[in-house]
């Protein structure tokens, strides 16, 4: 089990409502998980077991299924996602350099979430901003043009 997967009441609520609501539709597994991630921002293991039961399947078929897409998130992303575009042109022009900033100070590696949830770290493929190189993006927010000396900077702005 996973030590820290905390639920509302709200949210297991939302979750046994969403459960009895899919329990007689037809191949209900990606609706259930994708409603799951939608409650509770993540897929914990205590959530894929508690669909696998519902629909009577393996859980390693629910595993499978939430590893195998994109969209499923098995850990908890934090308020702030930090993506750092790591495509060809933004590569050259120094956003490894910048990725290894974020991650010395907010001591995590991409791809984790801070001890507080406030930071998910990110590395990413093209973003479309190639003119703007390098590019990251902090939620729907986007930063181009950057050095490693913005790196303090943007963290402020987000309370860091």
């Amino acid at each position: 089990m996973s030590k820290n997967f905390v639920s509302t009441p709200q949210q297991d609520k939302a979750f046994e409502e969403m459960l009895c609501e899919l329990e007689n539709v037809p191949g209900p597994l990606m609706k259930a998980l994708q409603k799951a991630q939608e409650i509770y921002g993540y897929l914990p293991i205590e959530v894929q077991m508690r669909i696998a039961d519902k629909f009577d399947v393996p859980l390693e078929e629910i595993y499978g299924i939430a590893t195998f897409y994109a969209q499923f998130n098995l850990n908890p992303k934090g308020e702030h996602t930090i993506g750092i575009c790591l495509g060809t042109a933004c590569y050259v022009k120094g956003s490894g350099d910048i990725l290894n900033k974020f991650s010395e100070r907010l001591h995590i590696q991409p791809g984790q979430t801070t001890e507080d949830r406030k930071f998910t770290l990110d590395a990413t493929r093209c973003i479309g901003c190639c003119g703007l190189a390098p590019v990251l993006t902090v939620g729907d927010e986007v930063y181009g043009k950057l050095t490693v000396d913005d790196v303090d900077k943007i963290l402020a702005k987000y309370g860091a």
